[in-house]
Formats: structure tokens, C-alpha cells, sequence
């Protein structure tokens, strides 16, 4: 990478990976218009992501703390712990099964635009139907709740799709308020993503130890910065107004790259 698609990819990464729009997504098609191909590339995104999700650990520093240090005596730190791990299972096997075969087929630009506006559709419908909040807290989640985020969070295997937007929306279609639905859809990233991060590292330390890693590391600072900022963001947006707005955003969005990609204006 040079120095701007640097930048470049940490911006990308940080805004989008917990804003319901599909941070896969935006980093294909990203990477096609910049020409960045290969598995050295594809290694170090993952290190970016891993930037980004340190973005939500510093924001609920306090919640993890606790839980870490109230383990042997707090309940309610056992089962959040017990929920995390519920919601990653299902991301986690059927991303070992079936990964490299999506990728073979759908990690293009125009199957991310098209699940851009699908998306878009399916959290139209979400946000129009009538919600009965149940659950106002992480900490009420039960181990079945976990489990259907965890079915929800899956389907961003689909590149387009958004695994903050689909764990968001499974948490309004199952009873949680707008805010701990956001909230539980970072705490989620947190086991798969650092999990993918700590391996893509240990598979690349010869590289990295004998290339230059001052890009990617100012990448993953404009990452950590630029995911801290939405993070704030997201959770000020949901505190007042719908989703609808990134809905249409998704929609609009995928109906450029269509266009452009059939008329050949963009080559993607």
C-alpha cells in the first residue's frame, strides 16, 4: 500500500465496520477502483479491521472491564461472556464451511451492490413494522437471544450484506430497543473479529518483519480513530431516529455501482 490508500482503507474501514452499510462491501469495491489485489492485501485488511474493533473496546472500556474483573461473583458478567460467545458460533462455523467458496463466487462489485440494495430494503421493512422492545439492556439478553443475533450476524458472510446491519436488525425483530441492539452488534465483532486479527498477524509475521509496515500501521490508526467517531456516531443516531436513513443510503449506493458497472463508466 502507499501512504494514501492507506489512509484511504482505514477511513473506509473505520466509518463502515459498525455502521449498518457493509464495511466488506465498501472495502471491495474500494480496493477494485484502487487495483489492490492479492493475499498480502487481503492479510492486511484483516489487521485494519482489527484496529477497528479496538475503536469498541476503548468506547465500552467500562463494560468489559467490568465483566473481565466480576466473572468469579457477578451473574450477569457470566452470562454476557457466555453471550458473546453464543453470538459468534454460528459466524464462526459457517464461515470455516463455506468462506472461501463465497468468496470465489460473491466477493465482486456487482454482487456487493446488489446485496447493498437488498439490504437496504429488508431494513426498510424492519424499521416500518411495529417494534415490542422487551429488552433494554445487554445484560437482559438470554443465551437464545444470543443465539438468533448470532444467525442474524451470520448472514454478513454475504459480502454487501453488513454484520452490523443484520445483527442490528435480528435485534429489533426480536424484541431489543434500538440502542442495545447497536450496542450488542459491536460487543458481537469483538471475539470473531480479534480472533481473525490475532491469526491473520501470526500467519504474516515473516512478512511483516521484513517489509515496510509504516502504511499499514498508519492505516490502522486512521481505522481506530475514524471507527471511534462513528461508533459515537451510530449510537447518538439511534438514540433519536430511525435507520432508515443509511437504508437509503445502502440503496442509492448499490444503484450507482450497477449503473456504472453496466454502462462501463466505472470500471469496478
Amino acid at each position: 500500500m502507499s501512504w494514501l490508500e492507506a489512509i484511504i482503507l482505514g477511513l473506509v474501514e473505520g466509518i463502515t465496520e459498525f455502521l449498518p452499510i457493509s464495511s466488506t462491501g465498501h472495502l471491495i469495491l474500494t480496493r477494485s477502483l484502487l487495483g489492490l489485489e492479492g493475499e498480502a492485501i487481503d492479510r492486511q485488511i484483516i489487521i485494519i479491521q482489527g484496529a477497528a474493533i479496538l475503536a469498541v473496546i476503548w468506547e465500552f472500556r467500562k463494560k468489559l472491564f467490568h465483566t473481565a474483573f466480576t466473572l468469579h461473583s457477578d451473574p450477569l458478567s457470566r452470562r454476557f461472556l457466555l453471550n458473546l460467545f453464543i453470538v459468534s458460533v454460528p459466524l464462526a462455523v459457517l464461515g470455516l464451511l463455506f468462506e472461501d467458496r463465497i468468496k470465489a463466487v460473491l466477493f465482486n462489485p456487482v454482487s456487493v451492490a446488489i446485496a447493498l440494495i437488498v439490504g437496504g430494503v429488508i431494513i426498510l421493512w424492519a424499521e416500518r413494522r411495529k417494534h415490542a422492545e422487551r429488552v433494554q439492556s445487554v445484560d437482559e439478553l438470554t443465551a437464545l437471544d444470543a443465539l438468533k443475533l448470532g444467525l442474524f450476524q451470520a448472514l454478513a458472510l454475504i459480502p454487501g450484506t453488513s454484520r452490523s446491519g443484520a445483527t442490528i436488525i435480528g435485534g429489533l425483530l426480536s424484541g431489543l430497543s434500538r440502542r442495545t441492539a447497536a450496542e450488542f452488534s459491536f460487543f458481537a465483532a469483538l471475539p470473531v473479529l480479534l480472533a481473525a486479527t490475532a491469526l491473520e498477524i501470526w500467519k504474516a509475521r515473516a512478512e511483516l518483519a521484513t517489509t515496510d509496515v509504516k502504511p499499514l500501521v498508519l492505516s490502522c490508526v486512521v481505522s481506530f480513530v475514524s471507527a471511534l467517531l462513528a461508533t459515537k456516531l451510530l449510537l447518538r443516531i439511534v438514540s433519536k431516529y430511525s435507520f432508515a436513513s443509511f437504508a437509503w443510503y445502502r440503496i442509492a449506493f448499490g444503484a450507482v455501482v450497477l449503473i456504472t458497472a453496466y454502462t462501463g463508466l466505472v470500471r469496478w
